[in-house]
């Protein structure tokens, strides 16, 4: 459904060119949910801007393909996004449902708006009874879908920002961080009714978390980010059971096991490098405690190691 091939997206900024996302590939099979996991500022959430072409003044596409539905989107210009693409076929659950409804509208409003934008031939009769389905769907009482965004909780917040990702039937759906800002009842409450909604639509999902745990969950593959680039992609039970990458092995080391003795914490030294200048080689590297003289002078492929798992790491033999 999805394919992204050496998507490369960059921000201009006044010391230069931020490299947020280089040389990007994967794909999205039809009813599948993909997680995209790693630390903040790894270019998860530009991969999703890039998508659905909502990258903001400065973001460009600097080259590669998103072919959806074998239709290359980054060809297509805005208006044909706006009206044929986004949304209708693919939609985004933002990060931080607080601040993604315009407060001064009823959640009724802007849900039909979305609807009667890209549909026309829909009445607001029949939007409105199309929100309150919806509202029912996500396990919130329809008569809400006429309340004022304040008057919800974080979690029905949430609940109705996938209401509304839903609102013209889209074939894939992208969240952004679903869980940011609930408390783990919550979080766990949402997880769940995406889980029951991808089944019962069918729908093709990309859900991007720095938690790993989450993409457990939720997801059939997993791609593991780091400073812009995919650095393992594989199903999840492969990963937890056998990560290839040092930085997939450091992300699963620092969960603590509640049945082992206690023990100081791991983590991984370092910081992320600065994408205006990144690293030479093997962004990792300088962090990485398995680096040799080549990780720092050439960049390691992007290679299948084994069948349907893919490392860009010197270390492995592909």
């Amino acid at each position: 459904m999805l394919e992204i091939k050496n998507l490369s997206t960059y921000y201009k900024v006044l010391r230069g060119y931020v490299k947020a996302v280089e040389s990007v590939s994967f794909s999205v099979e039809e009813g599948e949910s993909l997680g995209l996991a790693g630390e903040s500022g790894c270019g998860k959430t530009t991969i999703a801007l890039s998508v659905t072409r909502l990258l903001p003044v400065g973001g460009q596409i600097v080259g590669g393909k998103i072919l959806f539905e074998n239709l290359d989107l980054t060809k297509l210009d805005d208006y044909e996004i706006r009206r044929n693409i986004r949304w209708k076929k693919i939609s985004m659950i933002f990060q931080g449902a607080m601040n993604a409804f315009n407060p001064v509208y009823r959640v009724v409003d802007q849900i039909t708006e979305a609807i009667i934008a890209h549909e026309p031939g829909v009445t607001k009769d029949e939007a409105e009874e199309r929100g309150q389905k919806l509202f029912e769907l996500v396990g919130l009482e329809p008569s809400r879908i006429y309340n004022y965004p304040h008057e919800f909780s974080g979690g029905m917040k949430q609940r109705a920002m996938i209401a509304m990702a839903l609102a013209c039937n889209p074939k894939l759906v992208i969240g952004d961080e679903p869980g940011t800002a609930l408390d783990v009842i919550v979080q766990a409450q949402v997880l769940k009714l995406l889980n029951d909604i991808k089944k019962k639509l069918g729908l093709s999902m990309i859900l991007i978390t720095h938690d790993l745990s989450i993409i457990t969950e939720t997801c059939e593959r997993v791609a593991i980010m780091y400073a812009g680039k995919i650095v393992e992609l594989s199903d999840v039970f492969t990963l937890f059971t056998e990560p290839l990458h040092p930085y997939s092995q450091g992300l699963i080391g620092v969960f603590p096991d509640v049945k082992a003795p206690k023990q100081r914490m791991i983590s991984i030294p370092g910081q992320p490098p600065d994408l205006l200048d990144p690293p030479s080689g093997c962004r990792f590297h300088p962090r990485c405690k398995y680096a040799m003289p080549i990780c720092k002078k050439k960049e390691p492929p992007f290679a299948e190691s084994k069948k349907n798992h893919l490392v860009a790491c010197h270390l492995i033999k592909s």
